[in-house]
C-alpha cells in the first residue's frame, strides 16, 4: 500500500476542505491511501503554545510521517502571495530530512486558498514548491487535459489546486475547484504507486 501524506495549515477551513477533496482523489487510486496531517499555528506571543493534540481535525504532523510517506501534497492559505508562517515554520525544521534525503525522489503537489481573485494563488503554490524541490521531490501539477482547469472561474491552476474564498465562511470549493483538487490527489497517488512498483 502506498501512502500519500496530505499536510496543510488552515485557519478558516478553506484549505482543509481542499485537503478533503485531495484525499478523495488519493483514496480513489487502487493500492493508495491518504494520511492527513496539519501543523500547529505559530504565535508572536512567546508564552503562547498550541496543545499537543489539536482540538479538532487531523493530528499534527510528525517527522516519521515524512519518512513513511510515498508522496506528499502540501497546502496553505495565501499570506501576501506566500505560504502561511505555520507551514514555513515546520518546513524550516526539516534540515535533517533534507540532509538524509528522506523525501528525495517522491512525488509532490501543492494547494492553496485565498480570499481575493488576484491574491497570489500561483505565487503561494510556487513558494511551497521551492522547499520541496530542495528536498529532491518530483513536482506534479495539473495538466490542461483536466477539463475543470479550463472551465473554472475561481480557483485551480496548472501549478496545483486552489480555492477562492471571498468570505471567511465560503470554505466549500466550487465543483471545478473540487474536481481539480481530486485530480491532483489522483495524479500524485498514481505516480507514487508507479514509482513504488518500479
Amino acid at each position: 500500500m502506498s501512502e500519500i501524506l496530505i499536510l496543510y495549515y488552515s485557519r478558516n477551513g478553506s484549505t482543509a476542505r481542499l485537503a478533503e477533496q485531495i484525499a478523495r482523489g488519493v483514496n480513489a487510486v487502487d493500492g493508495c491511501e491518504a494520511r492527513v496531517r496539519t501543523v500547529p499555528a505559530v504565535s508572536s506571543a512567546i508564552e503562547a503554545a498550541s496543545p499537543p493534540v489539536p482540538d479538532s481535525g487531523p493530528p499534527y504532523v510528525l517527522k516519521d510521517d515524512l519518512a513513511a510517506c510515498d508522496g506528499l501534497i502540501m497546502g496553505s492559505p495565501t499570506r501576501f502571495g506566500n505560504m502561511a508562517a505555520a507551514l514555513k515554520f515546520f518546513l524550516d525544521s526539516t534540515g535533517a530530512e533534507w540532509l538524509s534525503g528522506t523525501l528525495s525522489g517522491k512525488p509532490a503537489g501543492v494547494f492553496t486558498s485565498t480570499s481575493s481573485m488576484h491574491g497570489g494563488q500561483e505565487s503561494t503554490l510556487l513558494t511551497m514548491a521551492l522547499p520541496l524541490l530542495h528536498h529532491g521531490m518530483l513536482l506534479v501539477g495539473v495538466p490542461y487535459s483536466e477539463a475543470a482547469l479550463s472551465r473554472t472561474v475561481t480557483g485551480g491552476t496548472p501549478y496545483g489546486a486552489s480555492h477562492l474564498a471571498p468570505e471567511q465562511t465560503a470554505t466549500e470549493p466550487s465543483d471545478d475547484e473540487a474536481a481539480i483538487a481530486r485530480a491532483l490527489g489522483r495524479r500524485v497517488a498514481e505516480i507514487a504507486v508507479g514509482l513504488k512498483r518500479g
